[in-house]
């Protein structure tokens, strides 16, 4: 199978999603970046090794197709595939069976393999960037997962589930998102899709310290930071990070209450977080009291 979609539109999810539904439920999912396979160690990782295949390897390793044999192999970003390895990985397919690094004979698999792009890739085909066979045998059966600006109805739902979750994770109660909030948040564009609105609601939920999420919560402005850029030294790398927000609020609050955690007037109270998850978030982030 192969599933499509911009990045952030949760492909990954519907693969887990087919995984958890099928017969193959108990057994491992295994996730793979294809664009963070370094070239030199791809065949090593896919394939595994043994003992002694080349420096450095002490011991018999398992690659990642044995690890998920019974499950699911989940390959996102297919399309960066290094070239030299796809005709190997399309023999796999073909044959059933892995033959890891210095090995002498080849070991059967069964797996069910899911491929993730968010590129053309018959685009990408033409430019000879990938093989065709390959693609086609990864592509009998394509979802393609649309942006969310283009399943406006799945946003109420999707905030409220954020909003949950992140209440959970922070160890507070859920807010209500205002009329007004989820109304604003239909009609934004979403160019970082799913990922996009799932850090609006975390940063939502910080600043307003366990009261309703209202407009002034939600920063959606034009959300051009979420949209790639090819100049590294554009104000996109300027932009602090979600975590980066969070460390400064935290920060922010305990210089106003002079870096008292717990009681009545800590930090803890104004964040509306117990005082053991605020403890773990600022040893999480790196936030310490300058001697």
């Amino acid at each position: 199978m192969l599933i499509t979609g911009e990045s952030g539109t949760g492909k990954e999810l519907v693969a887990r999603a087919l995984h958890q539904s099928s017969v193959r439920a108990q057994q491992p999912f295994i996730t793979v970046n294809c664009a963070a396979i370094p070239a030199d160690l791809a065949e090593s990782l896919l394939f595994g090794h043994v003992r002694g295949a080349f420096t450095g390897a002490a011991q018999d390793q398992a690659g990642y197709f044995e690890l998920a044999d019974g499950g699911t192999l989940f390959l996102d970003e297919v399309g960066d595939m290094p070239l030299g390895l796809q005709a190997k990985f399309l023999r796999v397919l073909e044959e059933g069976v892995i033959r890891p690094v210095g090995a002498t004979q080849s070991r059967p698999v069964d797996v069910r393999l899911v491929a993730a792009t968010n590129t053309d890739m018959l685009q990408k085909i033409e430019a000879g960037g990938f093989r065709a066979d390959l693609y086609y045998r990864l592509a009998r059966f394509t979802v393609e997962v649309p942006p969310l600006r283009q399943r406006p109805e799945d946003i109420p739902l999707l905030a409220r589930h954020f909003l949950i979750h992140f209440a959970k994770e922070m160890a507070t109660q859920t807010p209500q998102l205002l009329a007004q909030s989820i109304e604003a948040l239909v009609h934004h564009s979403y160019p970082g899709n799913i990922r996009e609105l799932k850090n609006i609601i975390e940063r939502a939920l910080l600043e307003s310290r366990g009261a309703d999420i209202d407009v002034g919560h939600l920063h959606l402005g034009t959300a051009d930071h979420y949209l790639p850029t090819a100049d590294p030294s554009s104000e996109t790398e300027q932009m602090p990070t979600l975590e980066e927000m969070e460390r400064r609020y935290i920060c922010q609050v305990l210089g106003q209450v002079e870096w008292v955690v717990k009681g009545p007037k800590g930090a803890a109270v104004v964040l509306g977080l117990h005082e053991g998850t605020l403890r773990s978030r600022m040893r999480k982030l790196g936030i310490e009291k300058a001697k």
